[in-house]
């Protein structure tokens, strides 16, 4: 086998926790991959993933993994279930990135969008920081953070991660974007964007564009979000360009910077005011109406 140190000459490590920033944490973390290789290139995705979200773990990783080199390796501890016995786990993706991370959905997006080239079980009788077989509580520094280093140093080849398994994740369930009918569309509430409250979706536009409609008419869709069965918004919107082509206050349907369709209030923030929320129990329902009339902004 050919030396991984040699061939892996990026070193680039990159951190992700619900931790915050008040306490040892993340230093911790960093202090073990240091150990590790103390050339190592370390740097933090986010440290502020809302407590025991795994949800937004997945979406913010899927989200950025693209934006580094091959070989780039990716620690995520959003890990509610510590101590349990879910998987610990390295994964290859088809893109040549490697997320180290417990198997508890974090995975969810990252195998949707890049694919699943390899999965590895960490075998902690060897990637496990040595004197913490009965520590049950950290292994984002135990094991994460040490495996991670490992690996992004050259210590270990992937193959000496641990076993080979199936390429399948644990995903979460969700609503995926699709048209049921020829004026209704159904889709996921994927995020709430920080600090403006603009609502996230994983309807694509060009899916939208299904429905023909022109944003500078500004037509009139039914939008209506639920949390499981429960509706918590259900309200006629107009789908505009931007923000500033309604008047303050008031709700629209528009495309974001990814070309995903969006919800948002100018001036205002459309997830409190509304008390909407992101994750896979929450759903949204676009739907278009059949009478002409009734697609008009009312004056």
């Amino acid at each position: 086998m050919k030396n991984e140190r040699t061939e892996n000459q990026t070193r680039l490590l990159v951190l992700m926790s619900d931790f915050g920033l008040s306490e040892r944490f993340v230093a911790s973390m960093k202090g073990v991959a240091l150990g590790v290789d103390q050339n190592l290139k370390i740097y933090d995705l986010t440290h502020l993933i809302e407590p025991y979200n795994v949800w937004e773990a997945s979406l913010t990783l899927a989200g950025t993994i693209a934006y580094w080199p091959q070989n780039t390796v990716f620690v995520s501890v959003v890990d509610p279930g510590v101590g349990t016995a879910r998987k610990s786990v390295v994964l290859r993706t088809k893109s040549g990135h490697f997320v180290v991370t417990p198997d508890n959905g974090t995975l969810t997006f990252v195998a949707e969008q890049y694919g699943v080239a390899e999965l590895r079980e960490i075998d902690e009788k060897v990637n496990r920081r040595p004197g913490t077989d009965d520590a049950h509580t950290f292994h984002g520094r135990d094991v994460y953070a040490y495996t991670g280093a490992r690996l992004a140093a050259g210590v270990i080849s992937f193959e000496q991660v641990g076993p080979s398994l199936r390429p399948e994740v644990v995903k979460l369930p969700y609503q995926p974007a699709e048209k049921v009918s020829k004026t209704t569309i159904l889709g996921n509430v994927t995020k709430v964007e920080k600090p403006y409250g603009n609502i996230v979706t994983n309807i694509p536009k060009e899916l939208f564009d299904a429905f023909a409609l022109n944003p500078d008419h500004k037509e009139m869709i039914q939008v209506e979000i639920k949390q499981d069965a429960e509706t918590v918004f259900c309200q006629k919107t107009p789908y505009v360009k931007s923000f500033g082509h309604v008047k303050p206050g008031q709700p629209l349907l528009y495309v974001d910077s990814v070309q995903r369709m969006g919800l948002a209030v100018n001036g205002g923030n459309f997830a409190d005011i509304h008390k909407v929320k992101a994750g896979p129990e929450w759903t949204i329902k676009l739907m278009k109406p059949t009478n002409r009339t009734q697609q008009q902004e009312p004056k």
